[in-house]
């Protein structure tokens, strides 16, 4: 028997079935409940150890207190868990033969009656996001567990499990099984367009400040922390005609282009600005809605000669326009300006906070301009000392973003249309400072044709493998740069 079991426990009949699917595998060595009260049930002789939340340092330390074989699983749902035919073993076996600080794997949910599949993504050094999904079975070698507990130095109350994965990283590999190994009970079935703001949610702040704790221990222990100093920016290095220019790149976007180009025309300004609307060969309408403004000679449209572009491919067209402005500043084909004084704000941040990219804060709204939940999101995890070393742990930096055009022409950017934007944040702030601005200038319109709405768990995984694979490669690029 080579296993110890740890999970979550809230009452007898939410815990008997898993229990019992647990006890008849002949690898498992001891079962433990982690329960919040004292529990009057006694569930085939396991153990009660008493833990607020699962998520915690202190459970961590218990687990390990307790941990007395091999390996060590530790289950992360209330809801009932079932293994797979051999499931057990071939997780212990791929854990054997490559060595990994711990394993998890690809497996079945069943929502709402029905069971799919939940395939899940491999881990790798830019995995960084404290929301990145195991699945509910983490099978750790008590050894790496243990190892990893010894350095723990802070006592976090959410952050716990997320300082763990990342100890024991530094130890050994996470390592992915790409089968179907155990179902777990999913109840959460919201669409993937109304999970992705969870991290951000204001009443969640407790838990960012903690995960940013853990992470930036990580960063430093990796040597990839970058100290708050950064390289001073020339603003007069350049000529240009236009101190800003609105970048709009936009294809099929007939019920929302013109209240986002109306938005940007009525912009109030002590400067001189155009709108560069990049139109990826529309056709819906969309083309002729455009023109309807070209009476406005501000407004400069263009439909690129290449036709492969993605939303970065037609920022890059924008940018190295001519015409384009010494600032360059985003704004969706489905989204607003929040008032007339967005782009003053935002010209204005640049040189007050002396930063070569600038990130708004917005709110979020239906498609009618109505607040939805969770509101405001103003990204208050990026501050001054800290936010481009904390920026490797989420998955967004906000809006707008607008960024000094001399070096957005130098970086360019990525062409595609899915992150292209968290991308130029990182490698931005790899030197210079990124401004903030707290309060709203920009409404995300959430609706029905937004890119991220309602993703399947295929195209999900992969624009989260994408983003993993940028922080990858900017870790890679920090430790490069500290160590030259």
């Amino acid at each position: 028997m080579t296993i110890n079991c740890f999970i979550p426990y809230q009452n007898y009949n939410q815990t008997k079935s898993t229990i019992h699917a647990l006890k008849q595998s002949p690898l498992i060595h001891k079962i433990y409940l982690f329960a919040k009260q004292d529990t009057q049930d006694v569930i085939d002789s396991c153990e009660v150890i008493h833990a607020d939340t699962l998520h915690a340092t202190a459970t961590v330390k218990a687990i390990v207190e307790h941990a007395d074989a091999p390996y060590s699983l530790i289950y992360t749902k209330i809801s009932e868990l079932s293994l797979g035919y051999f499931g057990l073993e071939r997780m212990l076996q791929i854990a054997e033969n490559t060595g990994a600080g711990m394993v998890y794997s690809d497996h079945y949910q069943v929502k709402n009656g029905k069971k799919i599949n939940n395939p899940v993504v491999t881990y790798q050094k830019g995995s960084l996001r404290d929301d990145f999904n195991f699945g509910s079975v983490l099978l750790y070698k008590t050894t790496a567990l243990k190892k990893a507990v010894k350095d723990m130095d802070a006592n976090y109350q959410y952050a716990g499990l997320y300082d763990l994965r990342l100890k024991v990283s530094r130890l050994a590999e996470l390592v992915h099984i790409n089968e179907y190994l155990y179902t777990e009970i999913e109840h959460d079935d919201r669409k993937s367009g109304e999970k992705i703001f969870d991290y951000v949610d204001p009443k969640n702040r407790a838990m960012q400040i903690e995960m940013e704790q853990a992470c930036t221990d990580h960063l430093k222990q990796i040597g990839a922390y970058l100290k708050p100093e950064f390289k001073k920016v020339d603003f007069n290095q350049e000529k240009f005609e236009y101190e800003a220019s609105v970048i709009i790149p936009v294809r099929n976007r007939i019920r929302t282009i013109a209240d986002a180009i109306q938005s940007v025309l009525m912009q109030k300004t002590d400067f001189k600005f155009n709108l560069i609307v990049i139109d990826n060969y529309s056709t819906d309408g969309t083309t002729e809605a455009i023109d309807a403004f070209k009476s406005d000679k501000r407004l400069i449209h263009i439909i690129p000669d290449n036709k492969d572009l993605g939303i970065g491919g037609c920022w890059n067209v924008g940018v190295h326009h001519p015409k384009c402005g010494k600032f360059a500043v985003q704004l969706d084909s489905d989204d607003m300006y929040a008032g007339d004084q967005t782009l003053q704000k935002i010209v204005d941040a640049f040189y007050e906070q002396q930063c070569a990219m600038v990130v708004g804060s917005y709110m979020l709204t239906d498609f009618d301009k109505n607040p939805i939940p969770p509101g405001i999101i103003d990204h208050k995890e990026w501050t001054p000392e800290n936010g481009r070393n904390n920026a490797l742990r989420i998955n967004g930096l906000g809006a707008p973003r607008a960024f000094f055009t001399p070096l957005l022409r130098k970086i360019k950017v990525p062409n595609t249309s899915y992150g292209e934007d968290y991308a130029l944040g990182l490698a931005f702030s790899r030197e210079y400072q990124i401004g903030r601005i707290y309060e709203v200038v920009y409404l995300c319109r959430r609706w029905e044709d937004n890119t991220d709405a309602s993703l399947d768990i295929v195209k999900m995984n992969a624009h989260n493998t994408y983003k993993d694979r940028i922080r990858t490669w900017e870790l890679q690029a920090r430790i490069g740069m500290l160590t030259r």
